[in-house]
């Protein structure tokens, strides 16, 4: 059998790569009309559709590794990473295009799963440590990636973008096939497939209204019909996963308290984290001399982003050995804490880059420790049969936070601004407005955090492994 460090390693690579696709387009957003010659509304759907792959495949994704094998599905979401670069290297129209960002976005899938087979073959004095450097790469990934698309893009042909991301995608799956053990935890039962059709038609519903609803108008048909149709799919998904017997995701196990208080928690900590990710950029590129930017290249200013992501990384040993000692709840309130002195800091002092640089490092921190606590606090309150189910379900409620940030501070954005020439600057209220909302996330995090029980629960079973 492979070491456990490069079991650890293979994972937390696998998950930086499938990380790497939320900002492998940010490079060329703005020039994607002009790229695919279609409409800014049809190119938005290239961002869109990888959000919603995300969110669907992640909860799913963790009940079929559940029962036919982690990583046999591991597997298989590489596979269509690898594909979906293909068709969008290959594709020179909008339709291509967005068909290979659905698949590369299932690949996110990864990271909930591999988090979920550390639990099954690490021995457990290396599950927390592990844990939490791959709960990391949802962030370390998307920060790192940023600049190295930024890169590319300045001095290759957009569509090597697509190519990198599938040289990526094809080995890590042999890195997977090669290193990562067959998993032999299986759970019984049959797959609910209605319960994947209601699941993935209620979500694409809700995320549809928030992403797109500053476009489409808050109050437009199209918005509510999908925000609320959403809402009642769920619920009806909802009433029935209770009552059948092979559900895809147990509900009630879901509803233990500090599963519960961790997943709330989670939507306040993505909301906090993508605030920044949206917020940082911006100013850093506005133009200089105006009331708020500093001018730099998407490249420059990915650079200043880039030291949050290594923060977290660094810190993922440490989270470790501070959550086997005290306890993951600690995690959460630290992680939480420095997220608020982040967002209290920006708020008085964003006059200077080097001010942006510190606030996105304190963000690091805050998100590292967050982050890492998350999967710890679940799987210390599930049995080993629902660890993929669980974790996915958690890795859903991160990205329902981050969607609802992108579409909040983009629309505070739009319409506090001001015009020149042709383009829209936002006003420095807007920005003051949008961290002050990043604070409030944070502090609903910690508020959260303080009631989730330090006692591990007496329900979650975990054979012991020998070393």
């Amino acid at each position: 059998m492979p070491s456990q460090n490069a079991i650890i390693a293979v994972l937390a690579l696998a998950g930086v790569s499938a990380s790497f696709m939320f900002t492998l387009v940010v490079p060329i957003q703005a020039k994607l009309p002009e790229l695919l010659n279609a409409t800014r509304d049809d190119t938005a759907w290239v961002v869109t559709a990888t959000l919603l792959s995300a969110a669907v495949v992640t909860p799913i994704a963790g009940r079929l590794g559940d029962m036919y094998g982690k990583r046999r599905i591991v597997l298989a979401l590489l596979a269509a990473l690898i594909v979906g670069s293909i068709i969008a290297a290959l594709s020179a129209g909008v339709i291509g295009i967005i068909v290979g960002r659905v698949l590369q976005g299932a690949a996110v899938g990864v990271i909930p799963l591999g988090i979920s087979i550390l639990r099954d073959v690490l021995h457990t004095d290396r599950v927390e440590p592990a844990i939490a450097l791959i709960s990391a790469t949802l962030g370390v990934g998307s920060a790192i990636g940023l600049p190295i698309s930024a890169f590319v893009t300045e001095n290759l042909d957009w569509h090597a973008l697509f190519w990198l991301a599938g040289a990526l995608g094809a080995i890590m799956f042999v890195l997977v096939l090669w290193i990562i053990p067959v998993s032999v935890l299986r759970t019984a039962g049959r797959f609910d497939y209605l319960g994947v059709v209601g699941l993935a038609a209620g979500l694409v519903g809700i995320l549809l209204a928030v992403s797109r609803g500053s476009e489409w108008g808050w109050g437009s048909p199209a918005t509510l019909a999908c925000g609320l149709g959403g809402v009642v799919v769920l619920l009806v998904w909802g009433w029935y996963e209770l009552r059948t017997p092979h559900a895809l995701l147990d509900l009630r196990i879901a509803a233990r308290r500090p599963v519960l208080l961790t997943n709330l928690a989670s939507v306040a900590l993505g909301f906090a984290l993508f605030s920044s990710n949206v917020l940082i950029p911006q100013m850093l590129e506005l133009q200089a001399g105006l009331s708020v930017g500093f001018g730099l290249s998407l490249l420059h200013a990915s650079l200043i982003v880039m030291p949050a992501g290594l923060v977290m990384m660094v810190l993922s040993p440490f989270s470790g050995r501070l959550a086997r000692t005290f306890g993951p709840r600690l995690l959460l309130v630290l992680g939480s804490t420095a997220l608020i002195v982040a967002y209290l800091f920006v708020l008085l002092f964003h006059s200077e880059v080097w001010h942006l640089l510190v606030t996105n490092i304190m963000i690091g921190v805050g998100i590292g420790f967050g982050y890492a606590s998350m999967p710890m606090l679940i799987m210390r309150s599930v049995p080993q049969s629902e660890t993929g189910a669980s974790n996915g379900l958690n890795t859903l409620f991160r990205q329902v936070g981050s969607s609802t940030a992108a579409a909040v501070v983009a629309a505070i954005l739009a319409s506090m601004s001001f015009t020149v020439g042709t383009q829209q600057i936002p006003t420095p209220a807007a920005f003051e407005l949008s961290f002050g909302l990043g604070a409030i996330a944070a502090t609903v995090a910690l508020v959260l955090a303080l009631f989730v029980p330090r006692a591990r629960d007496p329900r979650e079973q975990r054979p012991s492994l020998p070393r």
